[in-house]
Protein backbone atom coordinates (compact mmCIF):
# COMPACT_ATOMS: atom_id res chain seq x y z
CA UNK A 1 0.00 0.00 0.00
CA UNK A 2 2.85 2.46 0.74
CA UNK A 3 4.02 2.62 -2.84
CA UNK A 4 0.44 3.37 -3.94
CA UNK A 5 -0.05 6.40 -1.68
CA UNK A 6 1.28 8.81 -4.29
CA UNK A 7 -1.02 7.29 -6.91
CA UNK A 8 -3.99 7.53 -4.54
CA UNK A 9 -3.31 11.19 -3.72
CA UNK A 10 -2.97 12.09 -7.37
CA UNK A 11 -6.15 10.24 -8.36
CA UNK A 12 -8.15 11.82 -5.52
CA UNK A 13 -6.83 15.23 -6.52
CA UNK A 14 -7.85 14.57 -10.10
CA UNK A 15 -11.37 13.54 -9.00
CA UNK A 16 -11.74 16.70 -6.87
CA UNK A 17 -10.59 18.78 -9.80
CA UNK A 18 -13.24 17.15 -11.98
CA UNK A 19 -15.98 17.93 -9.45
CA UNK A 20 -14.84 21.55 -9.23
CA UNK A 21 -14.80 21.87 -12.99
CA UNK A 22 -18.39 20.66 -13.25
CA UNK A 23 -19.50 23.25 -10.64
CA UNK A 24 -17.36 26.20 -11.79
CA UNK A 25 -17.82 28.54 -14.75
CA UNK A 26 -16.45 27.70 -18.13
CA UNK A 27 -13.50 29.99 -17.39
CA UNK A 28 -12.06 27.26 -15.22
CA UNK A 29 -12.33 24.61 -17.94
CA UNK A 30 -8.61 25.00 -18.46
CA UNK A 31 -8.13 22.69 -15.44
CA UNK A 32 -9.28 19.83 -17.70
CA UNK A 33 -5.79 19.84 -19.12
CA UNK A 34 -4.47 19.04 -15.66
CA UNK A 35 -6.84 16.07 -15.50
CA UNK A 36 -5.61 14.91 -18.90
CA UNK A 37 -2.03 15.12 -17.69
CA UNK A 38 -2.95 13.08 -14.61
CA UNK A 39 -4.69 10.58 -16.83
CA UNK A 40 -1.61 10.30 -19.05
CA UNK A 41 0.60 9.81 -16.03
CA UNK A 42 -1.63 7.03 -14.70
CA UNK A 43 -1.67 5.38 -18.12
CA UNK A 44 2.13 5.54 -18.22
CA UNK A 45 2.30 3.88 -14.79
CA UNK A 46 -0.14 1.18 -15.94
CA UNK A 47 2.01 0.56 -18.98
CA UNK A 48 5.12 0.30 -16.78
CA UNK A 49 3.29 -2.20 -14.56
CA UNK A 50 2.21 -4.23 -17.59
CA UNK A 51 5.82 -4.37 -18.79
CA UNK A 52 6.87 -5.50 -15.33
CA UNK A 53 4.22 -8.25 -15.38
CA UNK A 54 5.40 -9.41 -18.80
CA UNK A 55 9.01 -9.49 -17.59
CA UNK A 56 8.02 -11.50 -14.54
CA UNK A 57 6.05 -13.92 -16.71
CA UNK A 58 9.15 -14.41 -18.86
CA UNK A 59 11.23 -15.12 -15.74
CA UNK A 60 8.67 -17.70 -14.58
CA UNK A 61 8.82 -19.43 -17.96
CA UNK A 62 12.62 -19.50 -17.71
CA UNK A 63 12.35 -21.00 -14.23
CA UNK A 64 9.93 -23.63 -15.53
CA UNK A 65 12.47 -24.53 -18.22
CA UNK A 66 15.05 -25.02 -15.45
CA UNK A 67 12.66 -27.37 -13.66
CA UNK A 68 12.09 -29.31 -16.87
CA UNK A 69 15.87 -29.73 -17.28
CA UNK A 70 16.15 -31.03 -13.71
CA UNK A 71 13.27 -33.44 -14.32
CA UNK A 72 15.12 -34.62 -17.44
CA UNK A 73 18.23 -35.22 -15.32
CA UNK A 74 16.09 -37.14 -12.81
CA UNK A 75 14.81 -39.34 -15.63
CA UNK A 76 18.38 -40.04 -16.77
CA UNK A 77 19.68 -40.86 -13.30
CA UNK A 78 16.58 -42.98 -12.70
CA UNK A 79 17.55 -45.02 -15.78
CA UNK A 80 21.11 -45.35 -14.42
CA UNK A 81 19.83 -46.52 -11.04
CA UNK A 82 17.59 -49.05 -12.80
CA UNK A 83 20.56 -50.33 -14.86
CA UNK A 84 22.79 -50.54 -11.76
CA UNK A 85 20.10 -52.57 -9.97
CA UNK A 86 20.06 -54.99 -12.91
CA UNK A 87 23.88 -55.29 -12.89
CA UNK A 88 23.85 -55.90 -9.13
CA UNK A 89 21.25 -58.65 -9.61
CA UNK A 90 23.44 -60.31 -12.28
CA UNK A 91 26.59 -60.12 -10.12
CA UNK A 92 24.71 -61.50 -7.10
CA UNK A 93 23.47 -64.36 -9.32
CA UNK A 94 27.09 -65.03 -10.45
CA UNK A 95 28.18 -65.05 -6.80
CA UNK A 96 25.42 -67.53 -5.86
CA UNK A 97 26.42 -69.81 -8.77
CA UNK A 98 30.12 -69.57 -7.84
CA UNK A 99 29.38 -70.41 -4.20
CA UNK A 100 27.41 -73.47 -5.31
CA UNK A 101 30.20 -74.59 -7.69
CA UNK A 102 32.85 -74.04 -4.99
CA UNK A 103 30.78 -76.06 -2.51
CA UNK A 104 30.42 -78.92 -5.04
CA UNK A 105 34.17 -78.81 -5.82
CA UNK A 106 35.09 -78.88 -2.15
CA UNK A 107 32.88 -81.95 -1.67
CA UNK A 108 34.46 -83.65 -4.72
CA UNK A 109 37.99 -82.76 -3.50
CA UNK A 110 37.17 -84.12 -0.06
CA UNK A 111 35.92 -87.36 -1.65
CA UNK A 112 39.09 -87.68 -3.79
CA UNK A 113 41.29 -87.01 -0.77
CA UNK A 114 39.42 -89.67 1.19
CA UNK A 115 39.98 -92.29 -1.56
CA UNK A 116 43.66 -91.35 -1.84
CA UNK A 117 44.10 -91.62 1.92
CA UNK A 118 42.42 -95.04 1.94
CA UNK A 119 44.75 -96.34 -0.82
CA UNK A 120 47.76 -94.90 1.00
CA UNK A 121 46.69 -96.82 4.10
CA UNK A 122 46.28 -100.00 1.99
CA UNK A 123 49.73 -99.58 0.45
CA UNK A 124 51.24 -98.95 3.89
CA UNK A 125 49.58 -102.16 5.16
CA UNK A 126 51.03 -104.08 2.22
CA UNK A 127 54.47 -102.64 2.92
CA UNK A 128 54.23 -103.54 6.62
CA UNK A 129 53.19 -107.12 5.72
CA UNK A 130 56.16 -107.52 3.39
CA UNK A 131 58.51 -106.08 6.03
CA UNK A 132 57.26 -108.48 8.71
CA UNK A 133 57.12 -111.60 6.49
CA UNK A 134 60.27 -110.91 4.54
CA UNK A 135 60.63 -110.19 0.84
CA UNK A 136 59.24 -112.96 -1.35
CA UNK A 137 59.48 -112.44 -5.10
CA UNK A 138 56.82 -113.57 -7.51
CA UNK A 139 59.50 -115.84 -9.14
CA UNK A 140 60.04 -117.66 -5.81
CA UNK A 141 56.31 -118.27 -5.61
CA UNK A 142 56.23 -119.80 -9.10
CA UNK A 143 59.34 -121.96 -8.59
CA UNK A 144 57.94 -123.34 -5.35
CA UNK A 145 55.16 -125.16 -7.26
CA UNK A 146 54.85 -128.94 -6.50
CA UNK A 147 53.23 -129.78 -9.82
CA UNK A 148 52.29 -128.29 -13.12
CA UNK A 149 48.72 -127.78 -11.93
CA UNK A 150 50.04 -126.09 -8.80
CA UNK A 151 52.29 -123.94 -11.04
CA UNK A 152 49.26 -122.88 -13.12
CA UNK A 153 47.34 -121.97 -9.93
CA UNK A 154 50.30 -120.06 -8.56
CA UNK A 155 50.80 -118.28 -11.90
CA UNK A 156 47.10 -117.24 -11.96
CA UNK A 157 47.30 -115.97 -8.36
CA UNK A 158 50.50 -114.02 -9.07
CA UNK A 159 48.94 -112.52 -12.17
CA UNK A 160 45.88 -111.44 -10.19
CA UNK A 161 48.04 -109.83 -7.49
CA UNK A 162 50.14 -108.01 -10.08
CA UNK A 163 47.03 -106.71 -11.86
CA UNK A 164 45.56 -105.56 -8.55
CA UNK A 165 48.79 -103.76 -7.63
CA UNK A 166 48.94 -102.09 -11.02
CA UNK A 167 45.24 -101.07 -10.82
CA UNK A 168 45.72 -99.58 -7.34
CA UNK A 169 48.74 -97.60 -8.47
CA UNK A 170 46.95 -96.45 -11.64
CA UNK A 171 43.85 -95.29 -9.75
CA UNK A 172 46.02 -93.62 -7.12
CA UNK A 173 47.91 -91.69 -9.81
CA UNK A 174 44.70 -90.69 -11.65
CA UNK A 175 43.01 -89.52 -8.45
CA UNK A 176 46.09 -87.54 -7.39
CA UNK A 177 46.25 -85.85 -10.80
CA UNK A 178 42.52 -85.12 -10.69
CA UNK A 179 42.90 -83.81 -7.14
CA UNK A 180 45.54 -81.33 -8.29
CA UNK A 181 43.36 -80.26 -11.25
CA UNK A 182 40.33 -79.75 -9.01
CA UNK A 183 42.40 -77.72 -6.57
CA UNK A 184 43.52 -75.44 -9.43
CA UNK A 185 39.89 -75.06 -10.62
CA UNK A 186 38.80 -74.36 -7.03
CA UNK A 187 41.41 -71.62 -6.62
CA UNK A 188 40.38 -70.11 -9.98
CA UNK A 189 36.71 -70.04 -8.98
CA UNK A 190 37.55 -68.57 -5.56
CA UNK A 191 39.57 -65.85 -7.26
CA UNK A 192 36.66 -65.17 -9.64
CA UNK A 193 34.31 -65.09 -6.65
CA UNK A 194 36.47 -62.50 -4.89
CA UNK A 195 36.56 -60.43 -8.09
CA UNK A 196 32.75 -60.54 -8.29
CA UNK A 197 32.47 -59.58 -4.63
CA UNK A 198 34.78 -56.62 -5.26
CA UNK A 199 32.72 -55.65 -8.31
CA UNK A 200 29.54 -55.94 -6.26
CA UNK A 201 31.02 -53.58 -3.65
CA UNK A 202 31.86 -51.07 -6.40
CA UNK A 203 28.36 -51.35 -7.87
CA UNK A 204 26.78 -50.86 -4.44
CA UNK A 205 28.96 -47.80 -3.85
CA UNK A 206 28.06 -46.50 -7.31
CA UNK A 207 24.37 -47.10 -6.59
CA UNK A 208 24.70 -45.20 -3.31
CA UNK A 209 26.31 -42.30 -5.17
CA UNK A 210 23.59 -42.33 -7.81
CA UNK A 211 20.88 -42.22 -5.16
CA UNK A 212 22.70 -39.36 -3.42
CA UNK A 213 22.85 -37.50 -6.74
CA UNK A 214 19.16 -38.18 -7.26
CA UNK A 215 18.33 -36.74 -3.84
CA UNK A 216 20.52 -33.73 -4.61
CA UNK A 217 18.57 -33.13 -7.81
CA UNK A 218 15.28 -33.50 -5.93
CA UNK A 219 16.52 -30.92 -3.43
CA UNK A 220 17.46 -28.66 -6.33
CA UNK A 221 14.05 -29.19 -7.92
CA UNK A 222 12.30 -28.25 -4.68
CA UNK A 223 14.55 -25.19 -4.39
CA UNK A 224 13.61 -24.12 -7.92
CA UNK A 225 9.93 -24.69 -7.16
CA UNK A 226 10.26 -22.52 -4.04
CA UNK A 227 11.93 -19.85 -6.18
CA UNK A 228 9.02 -20.08 -8.62
CA UNK A 229 6.50 -19.69 -5.81
CA UNK A 230 8.37 -16.60 -4.60
CA UNK A 231 8.27 -15.11 -8.09
CA UNK A 232 4.56 -15.84 -8.36
CA UNK A 233 3.99 -14.19 -4.99
CA UNK A 234 5.79 -11.07 -6.16
CA UNK A 235 3.77 -11.14 -9.37
CA UNK A 236 0.59 -11.48 -7.28
CA UNK A 237 1.49 -8.34 -5.31
CA UNK A 238 1.93 -6.42 -8.55
CA UNK A 239 -1.37 -7.80 -9.77
CA UNK A 240 -3.09 -6.60 -6.58
CA UNK A 241 -1.51 -3.17 -7.03
CA UNK A 242 -2.88 -3.02 -10.55
CA UNK A 243 -6.37 -3.92 -9.32
CA UNK A 244 -6.20 -1.26 -6.63
CA UNK A 245 -5.10 1.41 -9.10
CA UNK A 246 -7.81 0.38 -11.54
CA UNK A 247 -10.46 0.69 -8.82
CA UNK A 248 -9.38 4.28 -8.11
CA UNK A 249 -9.43 5.53 -11.69
CA UNK A 250 -12.06 8.11 -12.59
CA UNK A 251 -15.09 7.43 -14.77
CA UNK A 252 -13.51 8.30 -18.14
CA UNK A 253 -10.97 5.53 -17.58
CA UNK A 254 -13.58 2.86 -16.70
CA UNK A 255 -14.67 2.32 -20.29
CA UNK A 256 -11.07 1.87 -21.41
CA UNK A 257 -10.41 -0.48 -18.50
CA UNK A 258 -13.43 -2.58 -19.41
CA UNK A 259 -12.25 -2.71 -23.00
CA UNK A 260 -8.78 -3.82 -21.94
CA UNK A 261 -10.30 -6.33 -19.49
CA UNK A 262 -12.47 -7.75 -22.27
CA UNK A 263 -9.46 -8.06 -24.56
CA UNK A 264 -7.52 -9.78 -21.76
CA UNK A 265 -10.51 -12.05 -21.04
CA UNK A 266 -10.77 -13.06 -24.69
CA UNK A 267 -7.06 -13.76 -24.78
CA UNK A 268 -7.35 -15.81 -21.60
CA UNK A 269 -10.27 -17.75 -23.08
CA UNK A 270 -8.28 -18.43 -26.25
CA UNK A 271 -5.24 -19.40 -24.18
CA UNK A 272 -7.39 -21.74 -22.05
CA UNK A 273 -8.92 -23.28 -25.17
CA UNK A 274 -5.43 -23.78 -26.57
CA UNK A 275 -4.24 -25.34 -23.31
CA UNK A 276 -7.35 -27.58 -23.20
CA UNK A 277 -6.69 -28.69 -26.79
CA UNK A 278 -3.04 -29.40 -26.01
CA UNK A 279 -4.02 -31.21 -22.81
CA UNK A 280 -6.67 -33.26 -24.65
CA UNK A 281 -4.14 -34.15 -27.34
CA UNK A 282 -1.59 -35.12 -24.71
CA UNK A 283 -4.12 -37.22 -22.78
CA UNK A 284 -5.44 -38.88 -25.94
CA UNK A 285 -1.93 -40.15 -26.62
CA UNK A 286 -2.09 -42.43 -23.54
CA UNK A 287 -1.69 -46.07 -24.56
CA UNK A 288 -3.73 -47.51 -21.68
CA UNK A 289 -0.95 -50.03 -21.12
CA UNK A 290 0.75 -50.94 -17.87
CA UNK A 291 3.88 -48.87 -17.16
CA UNK A 292 7.31 -50.48 -17.47
CA UNK A 293 8.26 -51.95 -14.10
CA UNK A 294 11.54 -50.49 -12.83
CA UNK A 295 14.26 -52.51 -11.08
CA UNK A 296 14.72 -52.09 -7.34
CA UNK A 297 12.02 -51.69 -4.69
CA UNK A 298 9.92 -48.96 -6.39
CA UNK A 299 8.28 -48.25 -9.77
CA UNK A 300 6.07 -45.48 -11.22
CA UNK A 301 2.28 -45.79 -10.64
CA UNK A 302 1.07 -45.30 -14.23
CA UNK A 303 2.07 -44.51 -17.79
CA UNK A 304 1.56 -40.88 -18.74
CA UNK A 305 2.82 -37.32 -18.39
CA UNK A 306 4.31 -35.94 -15.14
CA UNK A 307 2.21 -32.78 -14.56
CA UNK A 308 2.70 -31.66 -10.97
CA UNK A 309 5.22 -32.17 -8.19
CA UNK A 310 5.49 -32.05 -4.41
CA UNK A 311 5.17 -28.73 -2.50
CA UNK A 312 3.10 -25.55 -2.25
CA UNK A 313 1.58 -24.29 -5.50
CA UNK A 314 -0.69 -21.43 -6.59
CA UNK A 315 -4.26 -22.35 -7.51
CA UNK A 316 -5.43 -18.96 -8.76
CA UNK A 317 -4.58 -15.26 -8.74
CA UNK A 318 -4.90 -14.99 -4.94
CA UNK A 319 -4.63 -18.51 -3.50
CA UNK A 320 -2.30 -21.46 -2.96
CA UNK A 321 -2.27 -24.91 -1.37
CA UNK A 322 0.22 -27.55 -0.27
CA UNK A 323 0.45 -30.39 -2.84
CA UNK A 324 1.62 -33.49 -0.94
CA UNK A 325 2.28 -35.80 -3.86
CA UNK A 326 2.95 -36.09 -7.59
CA UNK A 327 0.46 -36.17 -10.51
CA UNK A 328 0.66 -38.28 -13.67
CA UNK A 329 -1.94 -37.50 -16.37
CA UNK A 330 -3.32 -39.86 -19.00
CA UNK A 331 -6.72 -40.98 -20.31
CA UNK A 332 -9.51 -42.29 -18.06
CA UNK A 333 -9.13 -46.03 -17.51
CA UNK A 334 -5.33 -46.06 -17.78
CA UNK A 335 -4.03 -48.84 -15.47
CA UNK A 336 -2.76 -47.72 -12.06
CA UNK A 337 -0.26 -50.14 -10.45
CA UNK A 338 1.26 -50.67 -7.00
CA UNK A 339 4.55 -48.76 -6.67
CA UNK A 340 6.02 -51.51 -4.45
CA UNK A 341 5.15 -54.91 -2.95
CA UNK A 342 2.54 -54.66 -0.21
CA UNK A 343 -1.00 -55.24 1.06
CA UNK A 344 -4.10 -53.21 0.11
CA UNK A 345 -5.19 -51.45 3.32
CA UNK A 346 -8.00 -49.21 1.96
CA UNK A 347 -10.17 -48.98 -1.18
CA UNK A 348 -13.08 -46.54 -1.29
CA UNK A 349 -14.26 -42.95 -1.43
CA UNK A 350 -12.36 -40.21 0.47
CA UNK A 351 -13.75 -36.66 0.11
CA UNK A 352 -11.83 -34.43 -2.31
CA UNK A 353 -9.50 -37.35 -3.13
CA UNK A 354 -12.39 -39.10 -4.89
CA UNK A 355 -11.91 -42.84 -5.24
CA UNK A 356 -8.77 -43.89 -3.31
CA UNK A 357 -6.63 -47.02 -2.89
CA UNK A 358 -3.98 -47.30 -0.14
CA UNK A 359 -1.23 -49.95 -0.05
CA UNK A 360 0.93 -50.66 3.01
CA UNK A 361 4.57 -51.67 2.34
CA UNK A 362 7.53 -52.90 4.39
CA UNK A 363 10.82 -52.14 2.63
CA UNK A 364 14.13 -52.91 4.33
CA UNK A 365 12.39 -52.86 7.72
CA UNK A 366 10.73 -49.45 7.11
CA UNK A 367 6.93 -49.16 6.80
CA UNK A 368 5.44 -47.00 4.02
CA UNK A 369 1.90 -46.24 2.82
CA UNK A 370 1.24 -45.31 -0.82
CA UNK A 371 -2.02 -43.46 -1.66
CA UNK A 372 -3.57 -43.32 -5.15
CA UNK A 373 -6.38 -40.73 -5.67
CA UNK A 374 -8.99 -39.54 -8.25
CA UNK A 375 -9.50 -43.12 -9.58
CA UNK A 376 -12.34 -44.25 -11.83
CA UNK A 377 -12.46 -47.78 -10.41
CA UNK A 378 -10.67 -50.50 -8.43
CA UNK A 379 -9.11 -53.82 -9.49
CA UNK A 380 -7.92 -54.80 -6.00
CA UNK A 381 -9.67 -55.14 -2.62
CA UNK A 382 -8.69 -54.59 1.01
CA UNK A 383 -6.47 -57.43 2.20
CA UNK A 384 -5.13 -58.31 -1.27
CA UNK A 385 -1.38 -58.98 -1.39
CA UNK A 386 -0.04 -57.11 -4.44
CA UNK A 387 3.33 -57.05 -6.20
CA UNK A 388 5.26 -54.08 -7.52
CA UNK A 389 3.81 -53.20 -10.96
CA UNK A 390 0.52 -55.13 -10.39
CA UNK A 391 -2.63 -53.23 -11.44
CA UNK A 392 -4.76 -52.13 -8.48
CA UNK A 393 -7.03 -49.46 -10.02
CA UNK A 394 -7.90 -47.34 -13.07
CA UNK A 395 -7.07 -43.67 -13.63
CA UNK A 396 -10.02 -41.27 -13.34
CA UNK A 397 -11.24 -37.74 -12.63
CA UNK A 398 -13.14 -38.17 -9.32
CA UNK A 399 -13.07 -35.81 -6.33
CA UNK A 400 -11.44 -32.37 -6.59
CA UNK A 401 -9.79 -33.02 -9.94
CA UNK A 402 -9.46 -30.80 -13.03
CA UNK A 403 -8.69 -33.58 -15.47
CA UNK A 404 -7.94 -37.32 -15.75
CA UNK A 405 -4.84 -38.18 -13.67
CA UNK A 406 -3.60 -40.20 -10.72
CA UNK A 407 -2.40 -38.37 -7.61
CA UNK A 408 0.26 -40.41 -5.74
CA UNK A 409 1.37 -39.77 -2.15
CA UNK A 410 4.11 -41.62 -0.24
CA UNK A 411 3.84 -41.61 3.57
CA UNK A 412 6.62 -42.85 5.88
CA UNK A 413 4.75 -45.16 8.25
CA UNK A 414 0.98 -45.43 8.36
CA UNK A 415 -1.49 -42.92 6.86
CA UNK A 416 -2.56 -40.25 9.32
CA UNK A 417 -5.32 -37.71 8.84
CA UNK A 418 -2.92 -34.74 9.05
CA UNK A 419 -0.69 -36.30 6.34
CA UNK A 420 2.28 -34.94 8.30
CA UNK A 421 4.50 -37.86 7.24
CA UNK A 422 4.12 -37.29 3.46
CA UNK A 423 7.42 -37.12 1.54
CA UNK A 424 8.32 -36.24 -2.04
CA UNK A 425 7.60 -39.40 -4.13
CA UNK A 426 10.51 -38.50 -6.43
CA UNK A 427 12.85 -39.58 -3.62
CA UNK A 428 11.75 -43.17 -4.36
CA UNK A 429 10.01 -43.15 -7.77
CA UNK A 430 12.00 -42.83 -11.03
CA UNK A 431 10.15 -41.01 -13.82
Amino acid sequence: MNKLNKHSYKIIAALLALVLILEMPVAYAASLSDLKKERSQIEAEKKELTNSLQQKTSEIKSNQNTQEKIIGQLEQIGAKINQTHKEIELVELDIDIANKEISDLELEIADLQKRIDQRDELLRERARAIQIGGTVSYLDVLLGANSFVDFIDRFSAVNTLMDADRQIMREQKEDQEKLEEQKVILETKKKKLEENKARLSLLMADLKGQKAEKNRLVDELEKEEEKLRSQKSELQEQYDDKVEISQELEKQFIAEQRRLAEVARQKAIEAKKKRDREKANALSSGSGKLPTVAAGNWTRPAAGRYTSGFGRRNIGPIGSKNHLGMDIANSIGTPVVAVADGVVSYAGRMGGYGNVVMVTHNIDGQAFTSTYAHLSGFTASVGDVVSKGQQIAKMGNTGNSTGPHVHLEIHVGEWNGARSNAVNPLRYISL
